[in-house]
């Protein structure tokens, strides 16, 4: 069997919207039948919550629309622009901090942010819901169900 394609959503502490990027990604393969094909983790670029389940408001909301977030947190590594075929990263500063571990822009190209993949919304970046209310979370779902939509897109133009 061939390689799978390897996905990696980034943001902050990993707790919120690069696991739940993961847990929207996760149940469109399956629904599409790539979920052999593909395979997907997150990480964050801190590591305050290493070995953490995502944050409780974030699993909530993502319940109840069906997906399941049940990966633990990790930090980035020197390995992961090595090891991937695509780096999501969710906003600029999180662009910034992953494009750090690539010193020669070696692997420039499979760096990009989540939003470029968005088709329905305009917003160039997902903001990072911790601190805000319920409304944040729901709008960090909208934008990942829309993004990954077009990152699936993307992923099996590959695989055909």
């Amino acid at each position: 069997m061939a390689t799978p394609y390897r996905l990696l959503f980034v943001c902050l502490g990993n707790i919120c919207r690069s696991p739940a990027a993961e847990g929207v990604m996760r149940a469109m393969l399956e629904a599409q039948g790539f979920a052999d094909r593909v395979s997907i983790r997150s990480a964050g670029t801190a590591g305050w919550h290493v070995g953490k389940l995502p944050d409780q408001r974030m699993r909530t909301a993502a319940q109840n629309r069906g997906y399941d977030l049940s990966s633990r947190a990790r930090q980035v590594t020197d390995n992961d622009l090595r090891d991937y075929d695509l780096v999501l990263v969710m906003d600029r500063q999180n662009l910034r901090d992953v494009r750090s571990y690539d010193r020669e822009s070696l692997f420039d190209a499979k760096i990009r942010l989540f939003c470029d993949f968005c088709t329905d919304h305009q917003e160039s970046e997902v903001p990072d819901p911790y601190y805000g209310g319920e409304q944040g979370f729901e709008l960090v779902l909208d934008l990942l169900e829309d993004g990954c939509r077009g990152v699936l897109a993307h992923v099996s133009s590959t695989l055909t």
